[in-house]
């Protein structure tokens, strides 16, 4: 072990003289330091949510500088906070200058009437075990508080700050609380010491194990509602997010790595230089080492640093070595000791550096802004002018569809007459004729919103460089399953309401033979998850059939009164209860005899018996995908599922169980012969197993599974190192089997239960290069999803990869015994955005190998 060095401590030394000095005797009307307050120096220990909570109430309290307030709740129902920060003067006309700054969005009518005022978001922790942001964000609170602060006073008549010190507090607390157990009055600097090695699931990830760094542009989660909500009040001209990074990496600041995304403006770029000069002066002055434009790059829409960007703010990532294995104090690989201290003055350095830069630059950072805005309005970015999304026979999805462009403040409206025009067809990717009926949902791009409504909504992202960080494609019209078209006319929608909205109860029977809705969204599965909790009896059509002049297609919901009368206090009105309450529209029939098909009462509607489903969790499943399962059940469709504890697996926990779901993950060492031998029995005694990603790997070739590896001819390795390769292109030559994330068409078979209620083509998001072969019939197995044809209709796939992708199974089934296996080989349930696939996931649970 080798003690602090000294250029560190005279580094931290020199950082405090170069940035506003934080005075020792308290300030006037009661304002406290942190270390006054909390009792210990920050970096000595950890701050408890609950604490940082205080802190920043406090310091709103005794600062005229300050402001807080909750902008909402997490799930677990800690507070979220936003402290504003400027001068009291500003505070006093701060309705004003956040009303002008909207205005000059577009959001509000009008001119801005004041002078121009910069404002700068800074977030903090939205990874719970990155957990000195919020240390720094706590010394920064304060700096801009202390009022005996004449630096920070001077940049904030011309700015307003915006400290959201914690995204993420349901993960920090289960960071900081783990921690807090693991280590003693010292912390131990070794690697080997166990406060250096955090368990399963960490605290990176939100109550639900969701990454809320992935979720800003689809807003799944409370917290990124709730923090959407509150951006949109302000709509700041600068926003950072602050991260921390492996324990030996120097600290990232931007300008950001390429690719860039196309729709990033030129002034968005230079002032990331601006800034990122700023901050190197005083990394500079202080020896601290640092590097840019390098990892961490701007495509994926759905970052703290990229979606601000694609909302005219200059968005940066800083990235702190150190995160979860760092502690208050490890040592690194050269031997120094990277302490907690040191890591809060890198934070807490280059969150003052913006605001300076900022505060300098302010007339230019909001005319700039301004610009941004204007632009989109009149000149919108690329080559579509309207995006049409057809209404059809999915209005959920529609809905579904218009709830996401809400979230995004993204404005649209739906069309109330009848027109043909040319457009780019999402489904075949050709462009041709198609007709606008009444009812479908129309983006004009020219608004303010302009550029986020062609990054999300766009046919096909444009690849600048195949060298990313994350998913390459996400066209919302894919990700919901809708029918679409890409315009390069302009309509414009002549309603800001859907017309026609049928009505909820269509029929004439006050005591009708059945109730039947269609099954063609999560909503659906939504009111049938409803309905099997009240313990009603839910039949699902195996074939289409036509009844009272209306065509239902496979996957239809019936609830028969015969069967339900005689158990179901006031049947019809529960039913009608659940609809209202679902928004659930349902027709009542007084026949059992079709026009067309099958009648009710044939095996052709089969009954849905209510599963109870178990979710495999702990190692070795992969935090977010089980997230992602969890989430599904207990918030997207409000179904129970048991999260069994896979650490403590006993065969008897599948003993009630209907559906045992395999989450992603690595499941080498877990899946013995003995779990394997277990489980495959419970399956051929009637369970229904669901296997996901990376747990169909545990499977394959695995008798009795049907699921085989796909023997792929061997083509000449193009990512292998000759003698004579260029050693600085080694990484570019491996991209041909990369898979970052892609979409891609799928050969579906609709008329099986796993893929009722989607209408091919449907769209995958692709994210491996697993390659396995379709089942085989011989051994009571069916290919339901196959991926023919492997190039992307949108998004990056290395042409290695897409060699052994080519002509491989997706999603299949297989009986065994009285049971039934799915295998979904690509995620249908990927960040919770990917609507159509919840459909595919919602058939597995309710419908596959239901008797």
């Amino acid at each position: 072990m080798r003690p602090i060095r000294l250029r560190h401590l005279l580094g931290l030394a020199l950082g405090l003289l170069l940035l506003p000095a934080v005075a020792v005797a308290q300030p006037a009307d009661g304002l406290q330091s942190p270390a006054t307050f909390l009792g210990y120096e920050l970096g000595e220990q950890f701050t408890p949510h609950h604490r940082v909570t205080d802190y920043v109430r406090h310091v709103a309290t005794h600062s005229p500088r300050i402001t807080a307030r909750q902008y909402g709740t997490s799930v677990e129902g800690r507070p979220l906070l936003l402290a504003t920060a400027t001068t009291p003067a500003n505070h006093d006309r701060l309705e004003t200058l956040r009303r002008d700054n909207l205005k000059r969005v577009g959001f509000r009518e009008g001119s801005p009437q004041g002078p121009p005022t910069a404002i700068v978001w800074l977030s903090y922790n939205v990874h719970g075990n990155e957990s000195v942001s919020t240390e720094a964000a706590l010394k920064a609170l304060y700096a801009f508080g202390n009022p005996q602060n004449d630096r920070t006073q001077r940049w904030l008549k011309n700015t307003v700050v915006l400290i959201d010190p914690c995204l993420n507090p349901d993960g920090r607390a289960r960071y900081v609380q783990w921690y807090k157990r693991m280590t003693g009055d010292q912390p131990n600097v070794r690697t080997a010491a166990r406060e250096h090695h955090e368990p399963w699931p960490s605290g990176r990830t939100n109550h639900y194990y969701f990454d809320l760094n992935r979720d800003w542009a689809w807003g799944i989660q409370p917290e990124t509602r709730h923090r959407l909500e509150a951006y949109h009040r302000w709509m700041p001209h600068v926003h950072v997010d602050f991260h921390e990074m492996g324990v030996n990496d120097p600290y990232y600041f931007a300008p950001a790595a390429k690719p860039f995304h196309e729709n990033l403006t030129s002034w968005q770029r230079k002032f990331q230089f601006t800034i990122g000069r700023n901050n190197a002066e005083y990394f500079n002055d202080n020896g601290w080492l640092y590097f840019t434009e390098e990892v961490f790059d701007l495509f994926y829409p759905g970052y703290g640093d990229t979606w601000p960007l694609f909302n005219g703010a200059i968005g940066m990532t800083y990235e702190q070595g150190g995160s979860g294995r760092a502690g208050r104090g490890v040592i690194t690989a050269d031997g120094d000791t990277l302490t907690l201290d040191e890591r809060i003055q890198h934070h807490y350095t280059t969150s003052l550096s913006t605001v300076e830069a900022t505060a300098e630059n302010h007339e230019r950072v909001v005319q700039k802004f301004a610009d941004y805005y204007a632009s989109a309005r009149k000149n919108p970015p690329g080559d579509y002018r309207t995006y049409v999304v057809k209404r059809g026979e999915r209005g959920d999805r529609l809905a579904a569809f218009a709830d996401h462009l809400d979230r995004q403040h993204i404005r649209y409206g739906y069309a109330t007459e009848a027109r043909t025009v040319r457009g780019r067809s999402y489904q075949s990717g050709d462009t041709e004729k198609t007709r606008i009926q009444r009812g479908d949902l129309l983006v004009n791009v020219a608004q303010p919103k302009a550029r986020l409504a062609k990054v999300l909504l766009e046919p096909q992202t444009t690849i600048v460089d195949s060298l990313m960080y994350d998913i390459t494609a996400w066209g919302l019209p894919y990700a919901y399953d809708l029918e679409a078209y890409a315009l390069t006319e302009r309509v414009t929608p002549a309603s800001d309401t859907v017309p026609g909205t049928a009505p909820s109860m269509t029929g004439d029977a006050d005591t009708p033979y059945a109730y039947v809705t269609p099954w063609a969204s999560r909503a659906d599965a939504r009111f049938a998850a409803a309905l099997l909790r009240e313990d009603i009896h839910v039949r699902f059509a195996e074939k289409a059939f036509t009844v009272d002049g209306r065509s239902y297609e496979p996957g239809a919901l019936v609830v028969l009164r015969a069967g339900n009368t005689n158990r179901i206090d006031q049947f019809d009105a529960t039913v009608r209860r659940l609809a209202e309450a679902h928004g659930q529209g349902l027709h009542a029939v007084s026949t059992g005899f079709t026009e067309k098909g099958p009648d009710f009462g044939s095996d052709n509607f089969r009954i849905v018996e209510p599963p109870h489903v178990a979710v495999l969790s702990g190692p070795p499943t992969t935090p977010p995908r089980l997230g992602e399962v969890w989430h599904y059940f207990d918030r997207q469709i409000d179904y129970p599922a048991t999260l069994l504890p896979a650490d403590d697996f006993a065969p008897s926990m599948l003993d009630d169980v209907t559906a045992l779901v395999l989450p992603d993950g690595d499941y080498g060492d877990w899946l013995t012969d003995a779990r394997a031998e277990a489980i495959t029995q419970w399956v051929r005694n009637g369970g229904r197993l669901v296997a996901l990603g990376d747990a169909n790997d545990a499977l394959a070739g695995r008798a009795p599974y049907a699921l085989t590896r796909k023997s792929t001819s061997a083509g000449p390795d193009t990512t292998a190192d000759t003698p004579l390769s260029r050693y600085g292109t080694r990484t570019r030559r491996r991209l041909s089997e990369s898979t970052p994330g892609s979409i891609h068409r799928v050969r579906l078979d609709s008329s099986h239960p796993l893929g009722f209620g989607i209408e091919p083509p449907y769209f995958t998001l692709k994210r491996n290069d697993e390659a396995f072969a379709y089942l085989s019939q011989q051994q009571s197995g069916w290919t339901v999803g196959a991926l023919q044809a492997a190039d992307p209709v949108s998004g990056f796939m290395g042409h290695e990869a897409q060699r052994k992708v080519e002509d491989t199974l997706l999603f299949g089934t297989q009986s065994l015994g009285e049971g039934q296996v799915t295998y979904l080989v690509d995620n249908p349930l990927f960040r919770g955005f990917w609507y159509g696939g919840q459909i595919l996931f919602a058939n597995a649970i309710f419908f596959v190998g239901t008797s």
